[in-house]
């Protein structure tokens, strides 16, 4: 297999974002841009990725490092255009072999089978090919001047003449080169232009003249949505998550109202699932088949078992593990909890750092008191335990297979498997004192308003 290096560009600050934070580091489908676009090269076979970014930049290596750890890193200190930016990765692609990609990091859309539009192009025997689109409006984008099925250059629109301004076929977002040719080429790109930037489309222009043949592929619009302010930002979600509904309809999911459910770039779902309106997917969900979500739920980091039933108006969150046919019901929050299989929670419940045995029945109102104000602990629940309606469980404690928490307890230590537990004041029935109650609370209202 040809070696690929894509260098993606994510030097730039975004300022139209208006945002305190690098443009590219701004989520779709709960992945940042930049993330994005390393996946599809990723997807597209790259064997080395490098990222370019701009000084004070942390966060964007800290991000993409936390789930592609094998990206390289370059800084462009100094923003001279995007030619200057690729040059950045030298350690690179000044040994490299097989073909070059320079790819934008600002096009969330983009997939591995956009890169295959132009690396084919090499493949039959073109040096350099460059991915266009035909958007509906042409405004801002560089034009290609193409010649039959060569692409002679690329007109940035600020420097392109009247003529050239009617041409559709635009610059997308990846430009590719036998690794040699870019190596020849990068360092004779001008700053030629209005700008005073050194362009990397002008490569283009600069393998003409060298002889190079170069091509050009054709992407859908929607693959190559650039982002570049909020308005952007919201088309490119709404955009993703059409695609990412309609996929999984195709794949056998039922969605009661598909444009009410949010997914994540990584949501995983069996066959024969039903999701009900309002659904929010946070990233790292996995649901198996012939799983419920009733409406109002909002779930990341979940693994959920088949025929599970959860909602609606159930949140979980931080690394959850739901077993088979367990049933999580309305307003219950399960929270850094792995709940085994056939358990039942119905409802107005908080599970937090806990174990919950197979086939538990866990009451309304019961708590896991998993934070003292510094530490949080684990409550542990074994098997065919019954906890009764509106129990306090301090963490750390243990509660034996088989055990009886008695409604209204507040329970601070272990109950051994088979044990009642009752943790609650003594209750005491004071006859007639009722009338005493009130009478005191009027002589307290009077003496402080004066009525």
């Amino acid at each position: 297999m040809t070696e690929l290096l894509s260098i993606i560009l994510a030097a730039g600050e975004g300022t139209r974002m208006r945002s305190a934070m690098p443009k590219v580091l701004h989520q779709v489908g709960g992945l940042s841009i930049v993330g994005h676009v390393v996946n599809a090269a990723v997807a597209a076979g790259s064997n080395r990725v490098a990222v370019v970014t701009g000084p004070g930049h942390d966060a964007v290596r800290q991000m993409v490092n936390g789930f592609a750890p094998q990206v390289q890193f370059f800084e462009q200190a100094e923003r001279k255009g995007t030619a200057h930016a690729a040059s950045m990765a030298r350690p690179l692609w000044q040994d490299a072999e097989g073909y070059v990609a320079v790819v934008y990091g600002d096009h969330p859309l983009l997939r591995g089978v956009n890169f295959d539009a132009v690396l084919s192009r090499l493949t039959h025997g073109f040096d350099a090919a460059i991915l266009g689109f035909e958007p509906k409006d042409p405004t801002g984008y560089g034009r290609f001047i193409t010649d039959g099925d060569r692409l002679l250059a690329i007109r940035e629109h600020k420097d392109a003449s009247d003529t050239e301004r009617q041409i559709g076929l635009c610059n997308a977002c990846i430009l590719t080169f036998k690794a040699e040719v870019f190596r020849e080429l990068i360092d004779k790109v001008r700053p030629n232009n209005a700008q005073k930037e050194f362009y990397v489309t002008d490569l283009v222009q600069l393998a003409n003249e060298a002889g190079y043949k170069v091509g050009y592929g054709v992407a859908p619009e929607q693959d190559v949505m650039g982002v570049n302010d909020r308005a952007q930002l919201a088309r490119a979600e709404a955009q993703f998550q059409e695609l990412r509904r309609d996929d999984f309809m195709r794949a056998g999911v039922t969605l009661k109202d598909p444009s009410t459910v949010y997914f994540s770039y990584d949501t995983e779902i069996g066959r024969d699932v039903t999701i009900f309106p309002n659904v929010v997917f946070g990233p790292g969900v996995k649901i198996a088949d012939g799983v419920e979500i009733r409406a109002f739920c909002d779930i990341e980091n979940t693994s959920i078992g088949a025929g599970a039933s959860i909602g609606p108006f159930a949140r979980m969150r931080g690394n959850v593990e739901i077993g088979q046919q367990v049933h999580v019901g309305n307003f219950v929050e399960v929270k850094n909890s792995v709940i085994h299989e056939g358990v039942k929670a119905g409802h107005l419940a908080y599970l937090g750092d806990s174990e919950v045995g197979a086939k538990t029945n866990i009451g309304a109102g019961t708590i896991t008191c998993n934070y003292d104000g510094v530490n949080k602990s684990k409550t542990s629940i074994g098997a065919n335990a019954f906890i009764g309606s509106n129990s306090s469980l301090v963490a750390p404690v243990t509660i034996g297979d088989g055990a009886y928490v008695a409604s209204g307890s507040v329970i601070t230590r272990d109950v051994e498997p088979d044990a009642l537990a009752i943790g609650r004041a003594r209750q005491e029935n004071k006859a007639g004192y009722a009338p005493k109650l009130k009478a005191r609370a009027e002589a307290i209202k009077r003496a402080r308003t004066g009525k």
